[in-house]
């Protein structure tokens, strides 16, 4: 099954990897192609890069890659040595795709400068969330962010924000201009909360209660199968006054469909009740953090 990563590391790695590749190109493609032709600045080593860039004409792709090696260095020592190895491949990566593309991408895909602000900052900041999700990062202020949300359960999305600010705000004294200023910001905000959106979707987890004649069948498949701890509760059913056992199973949203898979394969009768949960803490979910 897919979610028995443990049985799979060549796999999940490969797969991993592709989804970190992708949310980097679609990263690039959102800066190259909406963001930088349209003279906008954005947030994080990116939106700095850019700002060197409109400034002495020297290449975005390398500018940010020779910044991201001190922050690398950084994140290596506070979150282990996979998360150096992703984020220095996607700092090279991100790097390669920021200099090819903005070779052949010349002018905006746009013309309106605030439909580029809103779909650049929607691609950025959905790409940074999908990049997230897998144990990675484009590098710059990801690398802080995600230091910090080791130690506290903070937003990455506002954790970003606030350091950003500081970047957009310096695009002032290089433009003069309001509008430029106010552009970057739109781009800060859209893009904050689409890395929340893509992060809490990958996140959210649904609590089941299960009522069947076949609990002991169910509750062994998604235990040995899809990997999950399962709970049996004794009940009682009013109306027909026999007792019943209740099997009660936490998983991520996007595990639940093979869930309801399983079980209708075992027991098309049985009796299902779906909540969403605001947060699961433990073993399998998320750290506790204080």
């Amino acid at each position: 099954m897919r979610f028995r990563k443990f049985q799979y590391p060549v796999l999940n790695s490969i797969k991993s990897y592709s989804i970190i590749t992708l949310g980097l190109f679609i990263n690039a493609l959102a800066w190259t192609a909406f963001i930088i032709p349209s003279e906008i600045i954005g947030g994080g080593v990116t939106g700095l890069s850019a700002l060197i860039f409109y400034a002495t004409g020297f290449p975005v792709g390398v500018t940010f890659f020779l910044i991201n090696i001190v922050l690398i260095t950084l994140g290596i020592k506070s979150l282990g040595l996979s998360f150096g190895i992703r984020t220095i491949y996607a700092s090279i990566a991100l790097s390669v795709f920021l200099s090819v593309l903005q070779q052949y991408i010349t002018e905006p895909v746009v013309s309106d400068r605030f439909m580029a602000a809103i779909i650049g900052g929607i691609m950025g900041g959905a790409s940074v969330g999908l990049v997230f999700s897998q144990g990675g990062s484009t590098g710059g202020t990801d690398i802080i962010a995600m230091i910090i949300n080791k130690y506290r359960n903070q937003s990455h999305g506002k954790l970003i924000l606030y350091m950003d600010v500081i970047i957009i705000s310096s695009s002032y004294f290089l433009f003069q201009s309001i509008e430029v200023l106010v552009y970057g910001f739109v781009v800060m905000g859209v893009a904050s909360y689409a890395i929340d959106m893509v992060i809490m979707g990958h996140r959210q987890s649904v609590q089941m209660f299960i009522i069947s004649k076949k609990h002991d069948l169910i509750a062994e498949q998604i235990a040995n199968e899809i990997g999950r701890g399962v709970t049996l509760l004794n009940g009682k059913g009013w109306y027909s006054k026999t007792d019943s056992h209740i099997l009660m199973v936490v998983v991520r949203r996007f595990e639940s469909n093979v869930l309801f898979r399983t079980i209708k394969q075992i027991d098309p009768d049985a009796f299902i009740s779906v909540s969403k949960v605001m947060g699961v803490y433990g073993k399998g979910f998320d750290p506790i953090k204080y």
